[in-house]
């Protein structure tokens, strides 16, 4: 008789928050052949095959995380394993930020995207070497490294994987190329009708010589103006030089206009982060859109690939070695420990995260009849202690850690190696 059950899987009793349905409360979910079927008080338990107790737990459409690495071996040490920062985090989509280009999106298509238990989208690099570790070889990143035409063909001929364009603006491009690079990539993304995902904040480092009269305190002002609605600011927080913060600790006047003007903010959290330039930031009213958690092999100790040369296998000097555990759940509890509220954050990994791909019809919300994405995670209360690669520390009193989601109906329990353990203040 149990195959006459109008449910597959009931998640009972969480406190279930979606923006995109203005649902925040206790309510059950209930799951039908891969989809939300009903998200309502009270479902009656026998109605459902397989009843899941979630009392106590907070219930959020599955988690986007929109600043992944995932172009595994390709990559080098970036690339991690796409269900290990995925599903068994707890997140039931990523987003690779440059991994594949236009040269090598086949590739990501086939051995990444394809074979993932995870939702898997890309936004393409603007380079045709994609996301190699440009910090260690940055002459391949040149004017010369781009191929306009190519890249918005194969965006065109590839929108059910790429959403959207990689793109860097930071000192060390600046001193060496000058802005030809980031309009480039702002004309790939004008000719494919996609946003551009920009990377503010030193990255490659300057060159033997010197800044060459570059300044990075104006790079912002003279980027956005190359900007359309819609195209995405990374790191606001960023610890290196070039973000949302001058070197005399001010949010840069150009900022507000351009949010005003349609841009969006993610925070791209990961190795950039600081503490101390987000409450600047945050004070000035700079609240993200999204919530990248910018995971990659540096800054989660991730072994390096068979092949790795040793010097660059383990290297604290470069820009990107940080954390030693991270998760996109962690990124959030940073942002609720800065003093922003659950219901501003969840949007950051639902419902602002699905409408940065043009994807809000089919991820990040639980209305019935879209694919059974749903995370559940644990709200621990307390005093745990967070920290940023400046090595400062904030307490926060509220944690949320990733318990299992279910990705188009079928469960993954949360146990990645890579997920951090509550550290208490």
């Amino acid at each position: 008789m149990s195959d006459n059950k109008p449910y597959d899987v009931l998640l009972r009793g969480g406190h279930v928050i979606d923006p995109a349905s203005s649902i925040n409360g206790v309510m059950d979910v209930a799951v039908r052949d891969g989809k939300i079927a009903a998200v309502q008080k009270d479902i009656l338990p026998a109605s459902a095959k397989d009843t899941i107790d979630v009392r106590g737990r907070i219930v959020i459409p599955g988690m986007i995380d929109t600043h992944a690495h995932v172009y595994r071996y390709v990559s080098g040490r970036f690339g991690m394993d796409p269900d290990l920062v995925g599903v068994q985090s707890g997140v039931t989509t990523v987003i690779d930020q440059g991994g594949p280009s236009c040269m090598t999106l086949p590739g990501f298509r086939e051995f990444i995207a394809k074979p993932a238990k995870t939702r898997v989208y890309a936004f393409l690099s603007s380079y045709l070497v994609g996301g190699l570790e440009g910090h260690l070889y940055p002459t391949l990143y040149s004017p010369d490294g781009i191929n306009v035409q190519a890249a918005v063909d194969a965006a065109k001929a590839n929108l059910d994987l790429v959403r959207g364009i990689k793109g860097h603006a930071e000192i060390g491009g600046f001193a060496r190329w000058g802005i030809k690079v980031l309009q480039m990539s702002a004309e790939i993304g004008r000719k494919t009708n996609l946003p551009v995902y920009v990377h503010f904040g030193q990255l490659w480092g300057l060159p033997k010589s010197g800044a060459n009269g570059e300044d990075a305190d104006t790079i912002l002002e003279r980027v956005i103006p190359e900007l359309r609605p819609g195209d995405i600011l990374a790191h606001p927080f960023t610890r290196h030089p070039g973000g949302f913060v001058n070197r005399e600790g001010q949010v840069h006047e150009v900022i507000k206009a351009a949010l005003d003007h349609g841009l969006k903010v993610d925070v791209g959290h990961g190795s950039h982060f600081s503490y101390r330039l987000a409450k600047v930031a945050l004070a000035a009213g700079i609240v993200p859109n999204t919530l990248g958690a910018d995971m990659h092999g540096y800054n989660t100790h991730v072994p390096p690939p068979p092949g790795t040369p040793a010097e660059h296998a383990d290297d604290e000097a470069n820009p990107f070695f940080g954390q030693a555990k991270f998760s996109l759940s962690q990124a959030m509890s940073s942002m609720l420990a800065l003093g922003l509220t659950l219901e501003q954050v969840v949007p950051m990994v639902t419902t602002n995260a699905a409408a940065m791909i043009g994807k809000q019809d089919e991820i990040g919300t639980l209305k019935p009849g879209v694919d059974a994405d749903v995370s559940v995670l644990a709200d621990q209360r307390g005093k745990f202690l967070l920290r940023d690669n400046e090595k400062n520390q904030v307490v926060a009193e509220r944690l949320l850690q990733p318990l299992f989601c279910l990705r188009a109906g079928k469960r993954y329990d949360a146990d990645a190696s890579i997920l951090p353990e509550a550290i208490a203040a």
